[in-house]
């Protein structure tokens, strides 16, 4: 049973990941989950400090706030600072992220939280939170209703706000010419990314979550750009990078987290390698069943 729950998990933050990550991809800014990730250490640091409570809603508030401000930052740096993209995302994260291990070292005395909880977690640990009712019933490890919750609500923003979502990411002039606001669906989609990473370092780290953010959208990428099939393809590989990583990280007695990210990296390998229209091996063999121009339309005569 135990497999179970870390293999649901797993695969129910792939899947977040996978759908959030994919517009990410599109954007040109894949980066901003790394952002967000690190850049959440202060926010739970001070939310500790301020409850003095490491229970997750006042972690989930803190890392949620400064999450969504650093993605302020990030947007506000790039528009109004002048900075290209990926040196707003750096200088916003690095700059949060040393604040929160500045904060955390100085209260080291008195405070019992390590960001390597944050950074790397322990999938393997789901089935030991279990939440249970005060009739003694036990309804799961909490990380599967956080994740069961954060599913809901992404899908949920996807399905009734996808022709916003879409148009913002491939012409945002042309969606603000239909009065649709695109800064307003940025924040949307970064509130989004904020919320699945909050939710998700507790279970299995920030740096899986990266993992997942980018690889199984950028292989779906490989295999189609129809927005709809890129969702579908990208969940479906996060899934299976659950799936396969548990038992690989099984197979070699290692980390979970670690396993999964391998089986992704592996399946962007052979995407790289396969992919119908543009794998490096499927161009080769393209190329030798192709006729030579000189012999098209000319018969071989003896």
């Amino acid at each position: 049973m135990d497999a179970f729950w870390i293999i649901l998990t797993g695969s129910l933050v792939a899947v977040c990941c996978a759908m959030v990550g994919s517009f990410l991809v599109l954007k040109g800014m894949t980066m901003v989950g790394d952002a967000i990730s690190h850049a959440v250490l202060p926010g739970i640091a001070l939310a500790f400090l301020l409850s003095g409570s490491r229970d997750t809603l006042p972690m989930l508030i803190g890392a949620g706030a400064v999450g969504m401000l650093s993605a302020f930052l990030i947007e506000t740096l790039s528009r109004r600072g002048g900075l290209q993209a990926d040196a707003s995302i750096g200088v916003t994260f690095t700059w949060l992220f040393a604040l929160g291990v500045m904060i955390i070292t100085y209260y080291a005395g008195n405070v019992d939280l390590d960001q390597d909880c944050v950074l790397y977690g322990e999938i393997a640990y789901v089935p030991l939170d279990m939440w249970t009712l005060e009739s003694g019933a036990e309804m799961g490890p909490r990380a599967v209703w956080m994740m069961g919750g954060v599913f809901a609500a992404v899908l949920g923003i996807i399905l009734l706000f996808f022709k916003e979502l879409k148009l913002t990411t491939f012409d945002p002039q042309f969606a603000a010419a239909l009065g649709i606001a695109p800064l307003l669906w940025h924040y949307v989609l970064m509130g989004c990314v904020s919320l699945t990473t909050v939710a998700a370092f507790e279970s299995v780290g920030a740096i899986i979550v990266v993992a997942l953010f980018v690889v199984p959208p950028a292989t779906a990428y490989l295999f189609t750009h129809n927005l709809r099939s890129m969702l579908w393809i990208s969940s479906a590989l996060g899934i299976s990078c659950a799936v396969g990583g548990y038992y690989l990280a099984v197979a070699i007695d290692g980390s979970i987290a670690g396993a999964m990210a391998v089986v992704a990296g592996a399946e962007f390998v052979l995407a790289v390698l396969f992919a119908p229209e543009g794998g490096v091996v499927t161009k080769l063999l393209k190329r030798e069943n192709e006729e030579p121009e000189f012999l098209k339309g000319e018969v071989l005569k003896a």
